[in-house]
């Protein structure tokens, strides 16, 4: 696999921001421990995001998803979305613009990224799966699949009020919804692909199992995952995993 610390200009942000990504590079005998997976074709990829209080370099320093990702011959994307609960915020930057649209834009002008819409993939974890989940139901038509692990399933809870009041304002609007956003999007004649993780012990458990039951309720291929685990990176360096072989088998 090829790192690369990516900087450039947001025009959704105004500002200058940064990414860490990881594409597939041909194996060799001198590249000890790793095998890899490349057909010649653009990579498809799968756009990671991270939770409330950490950046983009979170993931590639608290889980193996370099050697993960090139077992399955994919590129990652990994943004910062700083506090913003991946939106347009109502005091604050335009993150839901950056990520769900001008990113994508980007990325698969600057590097050898599929832009078909069934090579295009988005996962989070906490703040980063209600991300995932929200920008791909929102977008159905341009996202494969969603992989959300320990997600903020209830956006109304009373969790975090002061991001809340930064990032919505008084009011959270039914767009921003989940639970809303499932069953809009259930009408739409294409869908992607859900898997949802959770830890039993998670603080969020009970609003997850909730919004399991809604979305089975519902017509999307999906797949509920959970197990004994806390809202914690030993779970999520577990469930990336199952997230992955899911996706890309």
């Amino acid at each position: 696999m090829a790192f690369l610390d990516f900087h450039f200009h947001s025009e959704a942000l105004g500002k200058q921001v940064a990414a860490y990504v990881v594409l597939p590079q041909e194996t060799s005998a001198s590249q000890i421990g790793i095998e890899g997976k490349k057909t010649g074709k653009k990579f498809p990829c799968l756009y990671l995001l991270h939770g409330l209080s950490d950046d983009y370099t979170i993931w590639l320093r608290r889980t193996s998803i370099e050697r993960f990702a090139a077992t399955h011959g994919i590129a990652v994307v990994m943004p910062d979305g700083a506090r913003s609960f991946y939106t347009d915020m109502k005091h604050g930057g335009a993150y839901y613009t950056y990520i769900a649209e001008e990113l994508p834009r980007i990325c698969e002008s600057f590097f050898h990224i599929s832009s078909d819409p069934k090579d295009r993939f988005i996962a989070g974890l906490s703040m980063g799966g209600y991300g995932a989940m929200k920008i791909g139901l929102k977008n159905p038509e341009r996202y494969a699949a969603i992989g959300a692990l320990s997600p903020v399933s209830d956006i109304r809870q009373p969790y975090f009020p002061e991001d809340m009041n930064l990032i919505f304002g008084d009011t959270i609007p039914d767009s921003e919804d989940l639970f809303y956003l499932a069953s809009q999007t259930d009408k739409a004649s294409s869908k992607p692909r859900i898997f949802m993780g959770v830890g039993k012990s998670d603080f969020m458990y009970q609003d997850t199992l909730r919004l399991h039951a809604h979305l089975t309720a519902l017509h999307y291929d999906y797949t509920f995952r959970e197990s004994e685990g806390d809202h914690c990176w030993a779970f999520w360096d577990e469930y990336i995993q199952y997230v992955l072989e899911w996706m890309f088998a």
